[in-house]
């Protein structure tokens, strides 16, 4: 067989990709970083070992369509129903006042209207990999400025699809009112086409995947779904409009069937493989070359990314009454080029709206800013000078502490508690405080859990414990304990740091989701901390030991010596209990209850006299006499008229018994007779 394009410089470039990668890992740097430093090495500005830029493009642009397609797996119509109301805001004030800003100002500089908006565009949209990367491993995804972060960056991946076909329209800069007609049409033909999809996706996507599946192979479903994401990609550009917006609409059709996940878990190696490829040749549109030409508009564009877009979305948090630090941490989080932002581009450039020498500055700056991402990120919460310049503005937009509720000098509680953070665990332990008569203070960052959570009477005020206001507010000098339930491990750090330097005598008491951060918090000053992972895994270990019926004595010491290898706990060791017929060794044993009547052979005789247990081989387990149930039933004492006896044993002992005590046996065997035969 004979050489193959494309081959080899796909395996340089797949080489050079994992070397660059594990470098960075070894500095601790991530992935996407690796793969762009790594295609800037293999580009035309640098080694050259990449000629074919238009294939590798292609297969960049099938690893941009798979990573819209599941997106809109992730993007059910319901799930959009649910999320919408709560994202909309925060993103639409976030990507208008980008648009805007960067719109005018490239009309200050001379641009026309229509290049000017898509740069708008260009800048208003974040790194959707990059950025829920660097939150999840820094473990700040439920933190308060990690959810207005994935807040945002959900909004901002529902406005590709307008923009995808609103890009087209802008070329023509000086007419825009031809360009507002073409708008309605492109919008129009979406909007037939999204009605399609969702009529096909609610009649005939199931039926169809539903029939694939009874073929039970994992290769034939693979490919139906590849043929809804890449056959409704091939429509829509036939229609006119995007690829993108094609696989993006594929992956509502699958979302809302049954076999949603199925399809994404299959699909997910594939894009991985595809976005990779997509991120070098991300890298390989670096040219240094523009940057020795024109120094000063790349530094002016990376600082317009990641300085100006950082400001913008650090207003918009302050806005919606986020404090200093929220604001700050998500400026910086959403302050970079977007993988997106690279599909504009392309499509800008294929519809002329902008050419290719216009772009290079912006491609090279974006780039950089995508580089700088995780070192800023990483680097941010460290920073206080930011937070402190934000401080000011955030008191005259309003992202005020607790001091703007009603708690003057005389209202203070005092002999309290202080809950930070208000989820379903400081809900739950609120709750057992006001149940044990204990006064509580809580302050949480979610103005919606605080707003639901002061509806129905809980001490609840939106407020930021990272600063000595908020704690002041909360009177902790005068409270007996501080309890922190936070989703933000620096934040907790911060927290513990200030309330020990502000009341060391106020016990400080925490959840930590690892062992390993346990030390540093003891370190700081805080009295004891619980890890989540313990707790977790030891629950895990009862269960599991507990299903595979090891004896008790057993399973506690196993816990017990877990215990004292991890953490301590004042908590009573409990097990779940499980019923006679979950455990397999007594699966033949049935309960049964038998009431003794006037007359029958069981009145006025005992379960010795009658010798029950060793004739029968049935078990008296209790007895119910009036109201009273008698757990230890003495075997000498007679039963009485209107006793129910309790009975354990296999369908023939209960038989016999039954037979024994009864007059009605006949009836009783037969139908323990038919429950035997039906088991």
């Amino acid at each position: 067989m004979g050489h193959i394009p494309l081959i080899d410089e796909l395996a340089a470039i797949a080489a050079l990709g994992v070397l660059v990668t594990l470098v960075f890992s070894r500095l601790r740097l991530p992935a996407v970083a690796g793969l762009l430093f790594a295609g800037a090495l293999a580009g035309p500005a640098g080694f050259g070992l990449v000629t074919s830029i238009d294939a590798i493009d292609v297969l960049a642009e099938v690893g941009v369509v798979f990573l819209l397609f599941t997106i809109g797996l992730e993007f059910s119509l319901t799930r959009l129903q649910s999320i919408f109301k709560q994202v909309a805001f925060s993103g639409l004030l976030q990507v208008s006042l980008t648009t805007s800003a960067v719109a005018l100002a490239a009309v200050a500089l001379g641009e026309p209207p229509g290049r000017s908006v898509f740069f708008g565009f260009v800048f208003a949209l974040s790194s959707t990999a990059i950025v829920l990367r660097a939150l999840t491993e820094r473990r700040e995804l439920d933190a308060p400025h990690g959810r207005f972060i994935v807040g945002t960056l959900i909004f901002q991946d529902l406005c590709v699809v307008p923009m995808v076909l609103i890009v087209p329209l802008l070329g023509d800069g000086d007419s825009m009112g031809g360009a507002a007609t073409g708008m309605l049409i492109a919008l129009a033909k979406a909007a037939a086409v999204i009605v399609l999809t969702i009529v096909v996706a609610r009649q005939v996507v199931p039926r169809v995947l539903a029939w694939v599946d009874r073929a039970r192979s994992r290769e034939i479903f693979l490919l139906a779904v590849l043929s809804l994401c890449l056959g409704t990609a091939w429509l829509t550009s036939l229609a006119g409009l995007s690829l993108a917006l094609g696989a993006f609409l594929g992956g509502m059709a699958i979302a809302d069937t049954d076999f949603g996940h199925r399809a994404m878990g299959d699909v997910m190696p594939l894009r991985d493989t595809f976005m990779s490829i997509f991120f070098l040749s991300l890298g390989m549109l670096f040219d240094l070359r523009v940057v020795m030409e024109q120094p000063l508009l790349v530094l002016g564009l990376t600082a317009a990314f990641v300085v100006g877009k950082g400001v913008l979305a650090t207003f918009t948090a302050l806005v919606m009454r986020f404090p200093a630090r929220v604001a700050w941490l998500a400026g910086v989080g959403l302050a970079q080029f977007s993988e997106f932002g690279f599909v504009l581009a392309q499509l800008g450039q294929q519809t002329g709206v902008v050419d290719a020498k216009g772009l290079s500055p912006v491609l090279s700056a974006g780039i950089v800013s995508m580089f700088l991402t995780p070192l800023l990120v990483r680097a941010a919460p460290h920073v206080r000078a930011g937070e402190k310049l934000l401080a000011p503005l955030g008191k005259l937009l309003g992202a005020r502490s607790i001091d703007e509720v009603a708690l003057n000098v005389g209202e203070k509680p005092a002999g309290h508690v202080v809950l930070v953070g208000f989820g379903l665990s400081g809900q739950l332990i609120a709750r057992s405080l006001q149940a044990c008569g204990v006064k509580y203070v809580a302050l949480e960052l979610n103005a919606e859990t605080v707003r639901t959570s002061r509806e129905k009477g809980a001490t609840v005020w939106y407020g930021d414990a990272t600063s000595e206001e908020a704690l002041a507010h909360a009177n902790l000098v005068k409270a007996k304990a501080l309890v922190l339930v936070m989703n933000d491990p620096a934040a907790v750090q911060r927290v513990v740091a200030t309330a020990t330097r502000v009341a060391p005598h106020v016990p400080v008491l925490l959840r930590a989701r690892y062992l390993a951060e346990k030390p540093g918090l003891l370190q700081l000053g805080a009295h004891d901390v619980v890890a989540e992972e313990v707790e977790g895994g030891l629950e895990m270990l009862s269960r599991v030991l507990r299903w595979l019926e090891t004896p008790r004595n057993v399973i506690d010491k196993q816990l017990r010596e877990a215990r004292e290898a991890t953490q301590t706990s004042e908590r009573k060791v409990t097990v779940p209990r499980k019923t006679l017929g979950e455990m397999r060794a007594l699966a033949d044993l049935k309960l049964e209850n038998v009431l003794i009547e006037a007359g029958a052979p069981g009145a006025g005789k005992s379960a010795v006299q009658l010798e029950l247990r060793s004739q029968t081989g049935a078990l008296v387990i209790a007895v119910q006499r009036g109201a009273a149930l008698l757990e230890q039933p003495d075997p000498h004492a007679p039963w009485e008229v209107g006793d129910v006896v309790f009975l354990a044993g296999t369908s023939e002992a209960i038989r016999k018994a039954t037979e024994m005590l009864v007059k009605s046996a006949v009836a009783l065997g037969d139908r323990d007779q038919r429950d035997a035969e039906g088991k």
